[in-house]
């Protein structure tokens, strides 16, 4: 029987995790390329051989989606994959219309055929956008697990941008494991708050491998989801994080609705910020498309060391980048804070731009008082620096998970802001958790 020929649309996450548990030993098909989209500087790459297996002694290549439809006709492709997240329906079904219009079959891929059962109780912690609050909500369940007297370890979402082949497995348990792997700003942003507590997190290409690896000295397995996407681990308990400010968004983003469809607890982040009708209106969503979920509130108050410092004064915030350019936020915890603590004024960064962010403040137009803290590369984490630098401002704000002063020379004071979960009335995570391990 002739192999049916297919490409993996993707962003250097999904599509190689669903090509390693799916595709790399299954002889009825050929995937003949990736294409890439969101992630600069992945795409004309090659998915490596030493990851490929024997199907592909040659690896992969890995195209720009622009070329989707040339790649189709030039190698007679049967199957298309979307394994990308964070995406609106209306995003999914153009995509799936240029797919069917060059003549492929437009495909989605289920949990069942991509989750990688574990030998540990797992528990799930993934959004309906990117931006929702994870990071907190799995650095508070990592307290409670440790509270109880469990060794939680975190396998985080992939973000492999670099040599592929030597990120197939990678341990994250000081600073010095972020220089050892060259971490992008993105990479450290997840990774450092959990060394921060002294947690051990996983990462990398090939999760088969990384999850047998944190198995070896975890009593429970936390997956830290990335963007919207579903857990590349089939999970014991399933927690989805869904967010007031964008309501709506939890039904009409992929594939943000499966996971509050399969979720087993559906936490309502941010709502001392939000307004009450948004709050009702996505648990309203959240109660007919999945009534059997628990439902819990949340707030992530920010915080800063010294808040007379932004007090009247002009303020640069520079925001987490995923959250505002992808997820669709024109701001985040840095212009929270910034405005809560009596910043004087906001400055536009758009006039001081330089290199990369040019192109990034055009991509993403709907952002106006804050600055993406870009940083997928070195050129990338250069502009950033220069384009504070050139900003005329008393202080900075930063919003981002991380330290930007570990990976960046500031020439004013920088604050940076904290957010961390708290859980509000019953029914909590707490109990919800302790029933869980009985």
């Amino acid at each position: 029987m002739e192999k049916q020929k297919v490409i993996i649309m993707g962003a250097a996450g999904r599509d190689f995790h669903n090509f390693n548990l799916f595709f790399r030993q299954n002889s009825e098909y050929e995937v003949v390329a990736f294409t890439a989209t969101q992630i600069p500087g992945i795409d004309d790459k090659m998915y490596p051989s030493e990851l490929s297996g024997d199907l592909y002694p040659n690896g992969i290549p890995i195209k720009p989606e622009d070329d989707l439809e040339k790649l189709i006709a030039e190698n007679n492709v049967d199957t298309c994959i979307l394994a990308y997240s964070d995406l609106a329906y209306n995003t999914v079904m153009r995509l799936s219309a240029r797919v069917n219009a060059a003549g492929a079959n437009f495909m989605l891929m289920g949990h069942r055929d991509t989750m990688v059962k574990s030998t540990k109780p797992v528990i799930a912690v993934c959004a309906s956008r990117t931006g929702c609050g994870k990071s907190q909500t799995t650095r508070y369940i990592v307290e409670l697990l440790r509270d109880m007297g469990k060794q939680c370890v975190a396998i985080r979402h992939p973000m492999p941008y670099g040599d592929l082949a030597k990120q197939a497995v990678q341990r994250f348990a000081d600073y010095s494991d972020l220089d050892k792997h060259d971490c992008t700003i993105e990479e450290r942003e997840e990774y450092e708050p959990h060394i921060d507590r002294g947690s051990i997190v996983y990462a990398g290409v090939d999760y088969e491998a990384i999850l047998r690896e944190a198995e070896k000295e975890a009593d429970v397995i936390l997956w830290d989801g990335g963007n919207n996407d579903m857990s590349f681990i089939k999970p014991d308990l399933m927690i989805t994080v869904v967010d007031p400010h964008r309501p709506g968004d939890e039904i009409s983003y992929y594939p943000g609705e499966v996971n509050v469809l399969i979720s087993d607890i559906v936490i309502i982040n941010k709502v001392e910020t939000a307004y009450p009708e948004d709050i009702e209106e996505v648990r309203a969503n959240v109660r007919e498309i999945n009534p059997n979920a628990i439902i819990i509130d949340a707030a992530s108050p920010v915080s800063v060391s010294d808040p007379d410092a932004i007090k009247g004064k002009t303020v640069l915030v520079v925001e987490d980048g995923p959250t505002v350019t992808h997820g669709g936020m024109g701001y985040g915890a840095g212009y929270i804070a910034a405005t809560k603590f009596g910043a004087g004024e906001i400055v536009d960064p758009h006039p001081y731009a330089v290199g990369s962010l040019i192109g990034t403040f055009e991509k993403y137009d709907h952002l106006e008082d804050v600055l993406p803290a870009m940083g997928y590369g070195d050129k990338q984490v250069k502009d950033l620096e220069e384009t504070i630098n050139n900003t005329p401002c008393d202080v900075v704000v930063t919003g981002t998970p991380i330290d930007i002063s570990r990976v960046l020379k500031v020439n004013k004071p920088l604050f940076r802001v904290g957010y961390d979960l708290q859980v509000i009335g019953k029914p909590d995570l707490k109990s919800q958790l302790e029933k869980f391990l009985q």
